[in-house]
């Protein structure tokens, strides 16, 4: 970065927290801000991650990139966006809840030591619905759903993540003068770091419990857990590691293949596109092929595929956007062009063939042409003189389909079969795409 330092990393249009009077999420989260402060992050490659829970609410509060999402998955999510971009600073913002829910996916983070950095807002049970006892909820506590007491032994998190091999442990109260140093320092560290902060939660925990801020240090005191940093280890971060792995010229794992513009698209506008067939009727790999020959005209491309659990039955759907600009949404609600290519097909499209009006176009197998009702162009293809084998039928129909509507030269179609593609099953797709020529 370039120009003033930067003095906050606090969202300027959302000066005050939404928390309980008194509650500690908010000191801690003055604490992270100091730590940004102290680092002078830049603000485009840092990531704060949330779930659910008063904690959740955290991210719009600061003026970073976030990511928002279900209740214990914010590590997961974490995880993706660092092993997507190792040069990102991930910080994944958790309550004891989120723990509990989420415990799997802590184990598995400092397991494979990825690099991101989480702060556990620990204040003892779920706050935002109720009071209810959590993993961490110390024994014997008084809470809405333990109210003669804990009776089970709380979780000791940082035991937890430390023996399973995080790189920076440490275990605090929201009260540590220390704390914004030790979040830098988690922050800086090339591992998992997770830091276990007890506070308050005033609406609940404190007047159930009359607890304090002195409580808390005694109840760690209490349960034999130890403060401070914990576990400080040198380890390979994972998002790293892999990447060294990939870029070894004698690793088995294969780098990601660039693909070259070789031929010219007559493609204006954005295109949407549907493959509705069945499973086992190569939908999906013809719809790649369909998105690779677009990249090899120079286009950008997306593939988007949806089936059901089951192996070689129901339905199997596919969809791609062809664009001669950047695609930033995937969904298609209104195809430009919709392939109908089996009843299984057929269920799934109900929805798009309603939408859709007379600038756009069904292609339809004769079978099923009564039973389409749309506003929109139907073309029936011909199966009169040429009878596909159902395995045959998708890559045929979107050969058809790219040459009928110009999407782009064929050749471009061919050759991303040929390029992902088994020899054997190459051969026999393009035979479906020679084949393709009478159909329409």
């Amino acid at each position: 970065m370039t120009g003033e330092p930067i003095a906050t990393y606090r969202n300027p249009q959302k000066p005050r927290y939404p928390f309980c009077p008194g509650c500690s999420h908010a000191l801690v989260l003055d604490h992270l801000n100091a730590a940004l402060v102290k680092l002078q992050l830049d603000p485009r490659k840092t990531v704060i991650v949330t779930d659910i829970g008063c904690v959740g609410m955290s991210d719009q509060y600061f003026d970073v990139n976030a990511f928002h999402g279900l209740h214990g998955r914010a590590v997961t999510y974490a995880t993706g966006i660092k092993l997507a971009n190792p040069d990102l600073r991930v910080i994944a913002l958790i309550g004891d809840g989120g723990v509990g829910i989420g415990g799997h996916h802590l184990l598995n983070a400092a397991r494979r030591n990825i690099g991101i950095t989480v702060l556990v807002f620990n204040n003892l049970n779920f706050g935002m619905t109720g009071g209810e006892h959590s993993v961490t909820t110390p024994y014997g506590a008084i809470t809405s759903t333990t109210r003669g007491g804990n009776l089970e032994r709380p979780l000791d998190v940082c035991a937890t993540v430390a023996v399973n091999g995080a790189a920076f442990v440490y275990r605090g109260t929201a009260f540590d003068k220390g704390l914004p140093d030790r979040i830098a320092e988690a922050i800086e560290t090339p591992g998992f770091a997770l830091l276990d902060i007890w506070e308050l939660c005033t609406a609940y925990y404190v007047p159930n419990n009359r607890f304090s801020k002195n409580a808390l240090l005694q109840t760690m005191q209490g349960l034999d857990f130890r403060v401070g940093v914990l576990q400080h280890a040198d380890r390979p971060e994972l998002a790293r590691a892999y990447r060294q792995e990939i870029s070894n010229p004698q690793s088995p794992i294969a780098p990601p293949r660039s693909i070259e513009q070789k031929y010219n698209s007559a493609l204006t506008q954005t295109t949407r596109l549907i493959l509705a067939g069945a499973a086992g009727g190569k939908v999906r790999s013809a719809a790649s092929a369909l998105a690779i020959g677009a990249m090899y005209c120079g286009l950008w491309a997306t593939q988007r595929d949806d089936y059901p659990t089951t192996v070689m039955s129901g339905y199997s759907v596919s969809e791609v956007i062809l664009s001669r600009e950047e695609i930033l949404y995937m969904g298609i609600e209104k195809p430009d062009i919709l392939a109908v290519l089996s009843p299984e097909g057929l269920s799934q499209a109900p929805r798009q063939l309603r939408a859709m009006d007379e600038s756009q176009t069904v292609y339809v197998v004769p079978e099923l042409a009564e039973q389409v009702v749309t506003r929109a162009r139907k073309i029936v293809f011909d199966l009169a003189r040429v009878k596909p084998a159902r395995k045959s039928l998708a890559v045929m129909a979107t050969a058809a389909i790219v040459r009928h509507a110009n999407l782009y030269p064929l050749d471009a179609f061919r050759e991303a079969i040929r390029a992902g593609q088994r020899a054997e099953i190459a051969a026999e797709n393009l035979q479906a795409v020679d084949a393709s020529e009478a159909i329409l």
